[in-house]
Protein backbone atom coordinates (compact mmCIF):
# COMPACT_ATOMS: atom_id res chain seq x y z
CA UNK A 1 0.00 0.00 0.00
CA UNK A 2 1.46 3.49 -0.61
CA UNK A 3 2.37 6.30 1.61
CA UNK A 4 -0.66 8.73 2.42
CA UNK A 5 0.07 12.24 0.95
CA UNK A 6 -0.24 14.90 3.23
CA UNK A 7 -3.91 17.19 2.33
CA UNK A 8 -1.88 20.49 1.48
CA UNK A 9 -5.35 22.91 2.06
CA UNK A 10 -5.02 20.84 5.64
CA UNK A 11 -1.69 22.20 6.29
CA UNK A 12 -2.57 25.89 5.20
CA UNK A 13 -5.63 26.16 7.56
CA UNK A 14 -3.91 23.91 10.74
CA UNK A 15 -1.21 22.97 12.37
CA UNK A 16 -0.68 20.28 15.46
CA UNK A 17 0.48 21.62 18.54
CA UNK A 18 3.26 19.67 20.32
CA UNK A 19 0.09 18.28 22.95
CA UNK A 20 -1.25 16.79 19.87
CA UNK A 21 -4.43 19.17 19.41
CA UNK A 22 -5.38 20.66 15.96
CA UNK A 23 -4.92 24.12 16.05
CA UNK A 24 -6.78 26.35 13.62
CA UNK A 25 -7.79 30.25 13.08
CA UNK A 26 -10.61 31.94 14.00
CA UNK A 27 -12.65 32.98 10.83
CA UNK A 28 -14.75 36.76 10.51
CA UNK A 29 -11.74 38.50 10.56
CA UNK A 30 -11.11 39.39 7.12
CA UNK A 31 -13.56 41.59 5.79
CA UNK A 32 -16.99 43.67 6.61
CA UNK A 33 -14.83 44.78 10.08
CA UNK A 34 -16.52 48.65 10.46
CA UNK A 35 -19.79 46.78 12.42
CA UNK A 36 -17.36 44.80 14.68
CA UNK A 37 -15.89 46.22 18.35
CA UNK A 38 -12.88 46.34 18.60
CA UNK A 39 -13.33 43.52 21.52
CA UNK A 40 -14.58 41.11 19.18
CA UNK A 41 -11.99 41.99 16.69
CA UNK A 42 -8.99 41.05 19.15
CA UNK A 43 -10.92 38.16 20.20
CA UNK A 44 -10.44 36.82 16.76
CA UNK A 45 -6.87 37.00 16.51
CA UNK A 46 -4.98 34.16 16.87
CA UNK A 47 -5.38 30.70 17.07
CA UNK A 48 -8.15 27.75 18.81
CA UNK A 49 -8.10 24.74 19.29
CA UNK A 50 -10.40 22.46 17.18
CA UNK A 51 -12.97 20.56 19.75
CA UNK A 52 -15.08 17.87 18.21
CA UNK A 53 -13.14 14.29 18.64
CA UNK A 54 -14.16 13.16 14.94
CA UNK A 55 -13.13 16.03 13.39
CA UNK A 56 -9.71 16.48 15.79
CA UNK A 57 -8.50 12.80 14.81
CA UNK A 58 -9.73 13.44 10.48
CA UNK A 59 -7.83 16.48 10.31
CA UNK A 60 -4.70 14.85 12.26
CA UNK A 61 -4.73 11.88 9.74
CA UNK A 62 -5.36 14.85 7.05
CA UNK A 63 -1.95 16.52 8.18
CA UNK A 64 0.17 13.15 8.37
CA UNK A 65 3.02 13.97 10.13
CA UNK A 66 3.12 17.79 10.36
Amino acid sequence: MPKMKTKKCAVKRMHLSKGGKVLRSQGGHAHLNNGKTRSRKNRLNGTTAVESLQVTKTYARALQGR
